[in-house]
């Protein structure tokens, strides 16, 4: 067993914590070269106790840092972490020293491609990651790195159970429709279909409304999930009726450095005609286009958004706001109108001019922001000449998945929860 990697000073992370055996549970969501985590106790709803990341990890300077539910400062280290064996050694001995030893109940992942099967939370077993690693093709910048987390806590604690929590689970009960794509039947037979994905969010935000007492059973609600990865989910009943990303995480809208929509015959051209390989296309694809590819410089919204006399910065704006105004626009055709939408991730929460901007011409479905609202960055930004309520909030996604951990773990016997 690897040792975890100590702070650069010479002294262990210092967190405010302390929990008796058994009672607090792990959210981890792994990245190429980090490791987001939060910790919460095991209450009914669970409550959350830290937040943070371990950053840079396989890069000098790495960071391990986190904050505790006032969002003060629990600790922010600097440690040199080599792989994410290292990471979770370094996490998981962290919470030992400040939880009685033995605090953990169970670690939960955020896993973003479960396929046709995985239809909820469930207890990770090797049955199960073997089928999770079919789908790393379709998606590539996560599903490896989140399996890998996995790995490293089994690694750590082999004992310990682990939950894995799926973004394509919400979209499971999407009509047959919506499941389709327009090639041979027999190819669907081999699971080639539209999924779905960024279902932890659009759950927690379905959650979120239904607690504040809104009839979203009875709403026509499109939820807009825009951030590095951007898709939006059109709900009828509070279930998803369909969603612009399908059978990976390339389709839908521009993101960050993904392409989103595109002619397939542009992919048969690179192919044949520019002798693109597939690995070199993928890379393509994947991590060189979207925002970072039309602007040249940057995938990062705030960034492009800080250049305003930069044309490509600007165009790059322009294209990914255009594309999402069109998909929106055709999710209120699939729900036959529009009650309520929901801005929420990186982008939907915090850009006014992004939201702005989708939203301008859109009146005559009943959509109109209140500028000064808007931009102050209220939680109703429609105005009253609207008949469409708009809101923009932020997502939780780790706090989905804490919930998803809890319910599984009441169900257990041997595995009670307070």
């Amino acid at each position: 067993m690897r040792a975890a990697a100590m702070p650069s000073n010479g002294r262990p992370p210092q967190p405010q914590l302390r929990a008796a055996a058994g009672d607090a549970i792990l959210v981890i969501n792994s990245g190429s070269s980090s490791v987001k985590f939060a910790l919460f106790s095991t209450k009914d709803p669970p409550a959350r106790l830290w937040s943070g990341a371990i950053d840079r990890i396989g890069l000098a300077h790495g960071r391990f840092h986190a904050v505790d539910a006032a969002g003060t400062t629990a600790f922010d280290e600097t440690a040199e972490v080599a792989d994410h064996d290292m990471a979770l050694h370094l996490l998981l001995d962290a919470i030992d020293r400040h939880t009685a030893g033995d605090g953990l109940a169970a670690v939960g992942h955020r896993i973003v491609h479960g396929g046709a099967e995985c239809d909820c939370a469930t207890f990770v077993t090797e049955t199960l990651e073997a089928r999770l690693r079919e789908f790393v093709p379709l998606a590539p910048l996560h599903q490896p790195h989140n399996l890998a987390g996995i790995t490293a806590v089994r690694n750590a604690r082999p004992d310990l159970s682990q939950i894995a929590c799926f973004d394509t689970a919400f979209h499971h009960g999407m009509p047959h429709l919506a499941t389709l794509t327009g090639l041979p039947r027999e190819l669907r037979d081999q699971g080639i279909r539209r999924y779905g994905f960024h279902g932890l969010s659009y759950e927690y935000v379905v959650e979120r409304l239904r607690s504040e007492e809104v009839d979203v059973d009875g709403e026509r609600v499109i939820v807009a999930h825009l951030g590095n990865g951007a898709s939006m989910c059109a709900l009828k009943g509070g279930r998803s009726v369909e969603t612009t990303m399908g059978f990976s995480t390339l389709s839908g809208l521009p993101m960050g450095t993904r392409c989103g929509d595109l002619d397939p015959g542009i992919i048969l051209y690179l192919l044949t005609e520019m002798d693109l390989s597939a690995d070199r296309l993928r890379h393509l694809l994947y991590e060189e286009s979207g925002l970072l590819g039309l602007s040249g410089f940057s995938r990062n919204m705030q960034e492009l958004l800080a250049r305003p006399t930069d044309h490509s910065a600007l165009e790059a704006v322009a294209y990914f706001c255009y594309q999402a105004r069109s998909h929106l626009a055709a999710l209120t055709a699939v729900l036959g109108g529009l009650d309520r939408l929901v801005f929420t991730g990186g982008i939907g929460a915090n850009a006014p001019m992004v939201r702005a901007d989708i939203c301008a011409d859109l009146g005559y479905l009943g959509v109109a922001l209140d500028p000064t609202r808007n931009t102050a960055g209220a939680r109703v930004i429609s105005s009253a000449a609207g008949r469409v309520v708009v809101e923009a909030f932020a997502t939780d996604e780790e706090q989905m998945i804490a919930q998803h951990m809890r319910r599984l773990l009441a169900a257990q016997p041997a595995r009670q929860v307070a």
